[in-house]
């Protein structure tokens, strides 16, 4: 017998990236049974559409959809990333290059970075990039799938994809449509409270109703349910991550696209280039407490490159967590949650792990609040997770040119990072905790990067023979070096596999600013 309690109807309320998302995950999830999906969105209002880098997880989501890459990749008209470069983070001059995937491989008992941790100890001149396939390929301008070059060097990397995010809205919204979504054109003026504290109706701006057991908030920053109808607060960690604004622009691209995210730091935030295949997203994050929109958006068109086809457009956060994410029928996924700044590219993650989690607690009814507790427990673990490791590239930095930097640099910081951070100062030994996004390659590369290295190395690398370990990562970095000359551009691999149709730039900018 079926749960009599079950929900009957769902309603998400807000499309964009996070709507869209959502609602194709709950209809692959439904297979058109168990309830109703309505999705409530209006024309009129904007959605944000510069999350536009994502994370090797975000490919996991599309083959879960059962969505073919090949075509994805060439409707939303995406490019391949296979990491971050950090530029002029820990010094001025100064870059590192964040990789998806391995660095090295297990060599006996012990993990790659303690081998070569034992290496530099010794005076050998091995940069650690140089033995991570996506860096080394990054930075060559190459690339190829590695599940398509299996037993070779390259095989231990990862990807993951820039993309369109109005395009990538666009294409959810017809797949989830095609399984059964209802989509609900109109602007939410109104909701009603049951008298449990539940949402229960909402009232357009036209008069129509839209009843449903369970409504998810994907309106953005406004947070519709979640705050303005329910109240459940928000905890501000503004005072661990400064930046407050961004400025947000689209040129044309000048040259191929590069097969990575570019963040380069600047005199008060950092500025990103995400390069697609036929325009390239910039942004300009910066804090106010040091610099103005106009100055911002200043240096932001002074460095970028080719003509801007869309912006610049300011884009006003506040970092921080909800402190229900989920409460009572209401769930916020997206910019309603929470937002981190993008740094490491995050936030469409962390709208599909929202939904995930939502389907290992999923309620009836009643929503039971112990569903909804282990819920928010285990998302709020995710963003103090990314919260910390975005802090690192502030904090352990050694620039004191400027006063943001100044403050970076003297900052307190969140006990969780800094008994991490303790920990590896020692041997190298990582705090890893349940099912974490960042892996323990991330954390090598950013604390590498930003001159964070441990005293020692672990006692097993001295089982392996010394002259073997020295001799073998000699070659291994020398066969990785010569196996990607070999590889085709990033610009030679989109032609062959996944061109995206010519676009007209002028009409997707006046579409842009529409």
């Amino acid at each position: 017998m079926n749960n009599p309690d079950a929900l009957r109807k769902v309603c998400i309320v807000g499309g964009g990236t996070a709507g869209w998302i959502a609602a194709a995950v709950m209809a692959h999830h439904m297979k058109g049974k168990l309830f109703e999906i309505e999705l409530v969105e209006s024309d009129d209002i904007g959605t944000i559409g510069v999350g536009e880098s994502t994370i090797p997880p975000f490919l996991e989501l599309i083959a879960k959809l059962d969505i073919n890459e090949q075509e994805f990749v060439r409707q939303v008209q995406a490019s391949f990333k296979l990491g971050i470069e950090f530029k002029d983070w820990h010094k001025k001059g100064e870059s590192y290059f964040h990789p998806f995937g391995d660095v090295g491989q297990r060599i006996e008992l012990s993990d790659f970075y303690q081998c070569w941790r034992k290496a530099t100890l010794s005076g050998h001149d091995f940069p650690l990039q140089d033995f991570a396939p996506a860096t080394v390929m990054a930075h060559a301008g190459k690339f190829m799938l590695p599940f398509k070059a299996q037993r070779t060097p390259i095989a231990g990397s990862s990807y993951a994809l820039h993309v369109d995010a109005k395009r990538v809205a666009q294409f959810l919204r017809g797949h989830a449509e095609a399984r059964g979504v209802k989509r609900t054109e109109g602007i939410v003026t109104d909701v009603a409270l049951d008298d449990r504290g539940f949402v229960s109706t909402l009232t357009l701006k036209d008069g129509r109703t839209v009843d449903a057991d369970f409504f998810i908030d994907c309106s953005g920053f406004r947070a519709l349910l979640i705050e303005k109808a329910l109240g459940s607060g928000y905890t501000d960690w503004s005072n661990y991550l400064f930046c407050d604004r961004a400025i947000a622009a689209q040129t044309e691209n000048v040259g191929p696209p590069r097969p990575y995210t570019l963040a380069e730091a600047q005199d008060a935030g950092w500025r990103w280039r995400i390069p697609l295949q036929h325009r390239t997203g910039n942004g300009h994050v910066f804090s106010s407490e040091f610099m103005s929109d106009e100055e911002a958006t200043r240096i932001l068109l002074d460095k970028v490159e080719g003509e801007v086809v869309a912006g610049p457009m300011v884009v006003p956060f506040k970092t921080g967590v909800r402190d229900k994410i989920w409460h009572k029928n209401v769930l916020a996924i997206g910019l309603s949650s929470g937002f981190i700044e993008p740094l490491e590219s995050t936030a469409i993650h962390l709208i599909y792990r929202g939904m995930d989690f939502f389907f290992r607690f999923l309620p009836d009814r009643h929503c039971d609040p112990a569903l909804a507790d282990e819920y928010n427990r285990r998302m709020t673990a995710d963003y103090t997770e990314i919260r910390d490791f975005i802090v690192l590239h502030y904090c352990v930095t050694a620039r004191d040119d400027t006063p943001f930097w100044r403050k970076c640099r003297d900052m307190e910081w969140p006990d969780s990072l800094k008994e991490r951070v303790e920990l590896f100062r020692s041997n190298g030994t990582l705090r890893e905790g349940l099912d974490e996004l960042f892996r323990s390659v991330s954390w090598f590369s950013v604390l590498d990067g930003m001159g964070i290295r441990p005293r020692t190395y672990h006692p097993l690398v001295d089982r392996i023979d010394e002259a073997a370990l020295w001799a073998g990562m000699a070659k291994a970095r020398e066969q990785l070096a010569g196996f990607v000359e070999q590889l085709p551009t990033h610009q030679q691999f989109i032609d062959a596999h996944c061109r995206a149709d010519a676009v007209d730039l002028a009409r997707r900018a006046m579409a842009a600013g529409a």
